[in-house]
């Protein structure tokens, strides 16, 4: 097996391919690590990681498209497929999430960016979809143990149904659970005025929020 000191060498063709949107050469390039014997670990918090952080910064200065983070999350996605065939295991470090987009709102382009940034950053993320009721997003919630809910919406219809997320936890003593929107719709209102932990600007800043809530940076 590679040694330590060598793994960002080893890397450097998979962060590549993943930062090209080349979803064929990042599985490749996955496949070709796998058989030198990198454990699917390192690949996830050397590899996919430190994509997702450089597109990260690239998104910080505006200099990015949609497009593009679509490509990176697809290439992301195939990669974590790959790894994980039955999915990410949990991580109690990084702690397991719920993303959804509410009932009500059909559109889920806005999540499924959450999701592929936070898988790249090596969280375990459970997707309920779109159109998605409260009910359904509590139940989940506590099932799977999620430290943090992610509600994305694009239309202001939902917004009365956001509201409602919050009290529905705590009717179920998930009280700890921190409720975090975005999205076009929500992104017009302040965390106070949807009753949440956090309004994210975006997948990234969302992202970032998290891991200062998971790094004791914000109460």
């Amino acid at each position: 097996m590679a040694g330590t000191s060598a793994v960002p060498d080893a890397l450097r063709a998979l962060i590549d391919a993943l930062l090209d949107g080349d979803h064929a050469a990042a599985l490749a390039e996955t496949r070709r690590l796998r058989q030198a014997g990198l454990p699917a670990e390192t690949i996830v918090t050397a590899g996919l990681e430190t994509a997702m952080s450089r597109l990260d910064d690239k998104c910080t200065v505006e200099s990015f498209n949609l497009l593009e983070i679509m490509l990176v999350g697809r290439a992301v996605s195939a990669v974590v497929r790959e790894l994980y065939p039955e999915g990410l295991p949990r991580d109690d470090r990084r702690g397991t999430l719920v993303v959804a987009t509410l009932e009500g709102d059909v559109h889920d382009l806005g999540k499924n960016i959450v999701k592929m940034v936070l898988i790249g950053k090596g969280y375990r993320v459970v997707d309920l979809g779109r159109d998605c009721p409260i009910d359904t997003l509590v139940a989940a919630t506590a099932r799977e143990g999620a430290r943090g809910v992610l509600i994305s919406g694009l239309i202001s219809t939902i917004v009365p149904q956001v509201r409602r997320v919050r009290t529905a936890l705590r009717a179920h003593g998930l009280d700890a659970v921190w409720v975090v929107a975005g999205g076009a719709a929500l992104k017009q209102f302040a965390a106070a005025e949807l009753d949440v932990d956090y309004v994210a600007e975006n997948a990234f800043d969302g992202a970032r929020y998290i891991e200062r809530r998971l790094e004791g940076e914000v109460p």
